[in-house]
């Protein structure tokens, strides 16, 4: 019998869980529940007893359970519990205990829910009931880089009225359905097609478009991830999964951001993932040369560099000579980690639609800059390759796709 997780607060949601849980079992699965309550209940709360309590999810990273009700530091409590309930959650995953997970709560149960869910592996069925799931800016806090569904009450979790019965047996369905589907499957050695994940953007959407199906035309299968920074994360977290037997970063522009604080950045460990795994990858250059600081964050001198506007909200302003050199050095100190083959495959008439001539962040010259500090700092058996396209043009992607099959023979 599968065997499905629920998450949430019996101290505060005590009812509602119970009644999600006779749904769950009345659709034939198993449900355990996980209890984070960072209070004792109160009332007829107390009679009702969760599989997983919160003594011992508390325990379970050495805390103190009565301390820990004696705190009165509420972030500190909240950290303690979700690290418990994730570690658990992970635990029962790996021991083929759990085959999905579901959350219910407001504002503070959804985040410690969701944390949860993100801590098991990409595939896991995840679905979040959430009051507060339409408060501006908590959707994205939810579900991150997490393949979460996010099931939107409206009305407030409290009692079990008809209209809350209904979200509730709408989500028990969901997750119950969710956890017959067959789990991801990774390529890895397996004989299957050969698995890479690409990350892509708007202004290489051409070269991505391009290689993607001239891949495939091949046998090969292809994930594209937009790498305008969430997209980026996950395909990280992904690659680390191991469910990819190589990498075509042709957007890694969020290394860059991440160097000086532009909207597309996706954290420090962004490019790490791969080289760790010990698989191929071939990176190329969208987004590089070019950096997208919040507006309301322009300084002085952002404000007089040169500019293209993608559209009325984004603005790529020209990377300074000072920073492609700079971040060369990084992307050196990332690739060099790698045990599998790199290529890092250049074009010489611009690194996106963006930069091509006549616009007035066009600027190979510059470019070379970034070229030659990587060529210093790059280990020498790993091969930068420059062509003499624009990264949107075909022969640029005729280079990717060769190389591809070079390294994937």
């Amino acid at each position: 019998m599968k065997t499905i997780l629920i998450v949430s607060t019996l101290d505060t949601k005590g009812v509602e869980t119970f009644y999600l849980k006779d749904k769950i079992k009345a659709l034939g699965k198993e449900p355990v529940i996980l209890d984070i309550s960072m209070m004792l209940p109160q009332g007829e709360l107390r009679e009702l007893k969760a599989e997983i309590t919160p003594d011992k999810v508390v325990e379970s990273v050495g805390a103190v359970y009565k301390d820990f009700l004696a705190s009165t530091e509420r972030s500190k409590k909240t950290a303690i519990m979700t690290k418990g309930a994730a570690g658990i959650a992970l635990n029962m995953w790996k021991d083929g205990k759990l085959d999905g997970v579901i959350g219910i709560g407001g504002s503070t149960g959804s985040l410690m829910a969701t944390d949860v869910m993100r801590a098991l592996p990409f595939g896991v069925p995840k679905v979040m009931i959430s009051s507060t799931a339409a408060l501006p800016g908590m959707s994205t806090r939810y579900i991150d880089i997490g393949d979460i569904a996010l099931i939107h009450s409206v009305v407030e979790i409290s009692g079990l009225s008809d209209i809350l019965k209904n979200v509730i047996d709408r989500a028990a369905y969901a997750v119950c359905g969710m956890a017959e589907a067959a789990s991801v499957q990774i390529s890895k050695g397996s004989g299957k097609k050969i698995s890479l994940a690409m990350s892509m953007l708007g202004p290489c959407e051409q070269c991505a478009s391009t290689v993607r199906i001239a891949l495939e035309e091949k046998g090969f299968q292809i994930t594209g991830f937009s790498a305008a920074g969430i997209g980026d994360r996950a395909m990280e977290a992904m690659i680390a999964q191991g469910l990819f037997d190589g990498v075509l970063d042709l957007a890694p522009g969020a290394v860059m951001e991440h160097l000086v604080g532009g909207m597309r950045d996706a954290g420090p460990e962004r490019m790490e993932a791969a080289g760790k795994a010990g698989i191929p990858q071939i990176i190329s250059g969208c987004g590089v040369n070019h950096i997208t600081p919040p507006k309301s964050k322009y300084t002085e001198d952002h404000k007089t560099r040169r500019k293209y506007d993608l559209d009325k909200f984004r603005t790529w302003i020209r990377a300074s000579k000072d920073e492609m050199v700079k971040a060369a050095g990084v992307f050196a100190d990332k690739l060099n980690i790698s045990k599998a083959p790199v290529r890092v495959i250049l074009p010489l008439k611009g690194w996106s639609s963006v930069d091509i001539p006549g616009s007035a962040t066009f600027d190979p010259e510059e470019d070379k800059a970034f070229t030659t500090e990587l060529r210093k700092r790059l280990k020498p058996e790993f091969e930068i390759i420059e062509v003499d396209a624009n990264m949107e043009e075909a022969a640029f992607a005729q280079a990717i796709v060769k190389n591809t099959l070079e390294l994937f023979k």
